[in-house]
C-alpha cells in the first residue's frame, strides 16, 4: 500500500470516528464499587461515621437509586458499615502543609475512601429492592440557561465567564460516574436564552449527539433574592417521556449535583425524582 493511500485511508478513518455517535461510558467494577467522604483524623470513631456515610454513597453510585438513603432499613444497614467494607484508605488533604497546632495531625481533614465487593453490595441493593446499574451510562450535553439580575447567558464550551459553572458541573458528576459535556457556542447560534428553554427533548438530544453526547440534560437556573439562593428547573428525556423536577434557594454547586442526581435516578430506570 502506497504512502499517500495508507495517509488517505487514516485521514477518512479519524474524520469517520469523529463523526460516529459517542458511546456511553462504562466504569470498571474497581471504579464503581468505591466511595469517598471526608472524615477528621484516622481514628476509630470518626472512621466508623465515615463507614455510615460511605455506605449510603456507594449503594446510590452503583445503584443510581437516590431514594436509597432515605429507606428504614438503612438504620439497621448503617449499624454494621464497616462489615461491608473491603479495605479502605486514607488521603491527608492537607498534605504537604506541616502540623501548625499542638493537637498534631489527628484532627487534620482526610478524604476516607471505601472499596467493596461487587457481590456484597449487590446483595445489599437485593435487600433493599434495587439492583446495580451496571454497563454504559448515558454522556449528558448540558444545555443550561442562568439568569442573574439584568444578566442573561446560555452555558457553553467555550464562555470564559462560565468557567466556575463549568467546573462546578464537572465535579457534581463524580460521586455517580456520570459523565457530561457542554456545547461550543456554534452549535447554540440563532438560539437565544428563551429558545433554549423553550426547545422539546427531542431537539435538544439531537444538537447533544452533535456535541459528543448520547443525550441532553436541559435546564435553567434563576437567581431569587426571596428564595437567597438559585432556582433550578432541569429536564431530561427517557424512553419518549420527559421528566421534571426542581429545587429552590441553593448555591449553582447544589444545583448541579440536584441535576446529577436527577438524571441518575430518571435514567437508571428508578423513576421521578424527588
Amino acid at each position: 500500500m502506497s504512502g499517500f493511500l495508507r495517509l488517505t485511508l487514516l485521514t477518512v478513518a479519524l474524520m469517520v470516528a469523529g463523526l460516529a455517535p459517542c458511546t456511553a461510558f462504562a466504569a470498571t467494577p474497581d471504579e464503581l464499587y468505591q466511595s469517598q467522604t471526608i472524615v477528621t483524623g484516622q481514628g476509630e470513631v470518626n472512621r466508623q461515621i465515615g463507614f455510615k456515610d460511605c455506605l449510603d454513597r456507594v449503594l446510590v453510585r452503583v445503584s443510581g437509586d437516590q431514594r436509597l438513603p432515605k429507606k428504614p432499613e438503612m438504620a439497621d444497614l448503617r449499624d454494621k458499615a464497616g462489615s461491608f467494607v473491603d479495605s479502605f484508605r486514607y488521603h491527608d488533604r492537607l498534605e504537604g502543609i506541616p502540623v501548625h497546632d499542638e493537637q498534631g495531625t489527628h484532627d487534620r481533614p482526610h478524604d476516607l475512601t471505601c472499596l467493596y465487593k461487587p457481590a456484597v453490595i449487590d446483595k445489599v441493593l437485593g435487600e433493599l429492592g434495587s439492583k446495580p446499574w451496571l454497563g454504559g451510562r448515558p454522556r449528558l450535553a448540558v444545555f443550561l440557561t442562568a439568569e442573574q439580575g439584568t444578566r442573561h447567558f446560555a452555558l457553553t464550551a467555550d464562555d470564559p465567564p462560565g468557567q466556575a459553572m463549568r467546573e462546578s458541573f464537572v465535579n457534581a458528576t463524580g460521586p455517580l460516574m456520570m459523565h457530561i459535556e457542554f456545547p461550543p457556542a456554534s452549535l447554540l447560534s440563532g438560539m437565544d436564552e428563551k429558545t433554549e428553554r423553550a426547545a422539546d427533548m427531542a431537539s435538544l438530544d439531537r444538537l447533544a449527539q452533535k456535541a459528543g453526547a448520547d443525550q441532553a440534560l436541559a435546564g435553567s437556573i434563576v437567581w431569587s433574592d426571596k428564595e437567597l439562593g438559585w432556582i433550578a428547573d432541569w429536564r431530561v428525556a427517557m424512553a419518549g417521556k420527559t421528566y421534571r423536577w426542581q429545587v429552590r434557594g441553593v448555591s449553582f454547586d447544589e444545583a448541579f449535583r440536584v441535576a446529577i442526581r436527577g438524571a441518575a435516578q430518571i435514567l437508571s430506570g428508578n423513576g421521578q425524582p424527588k
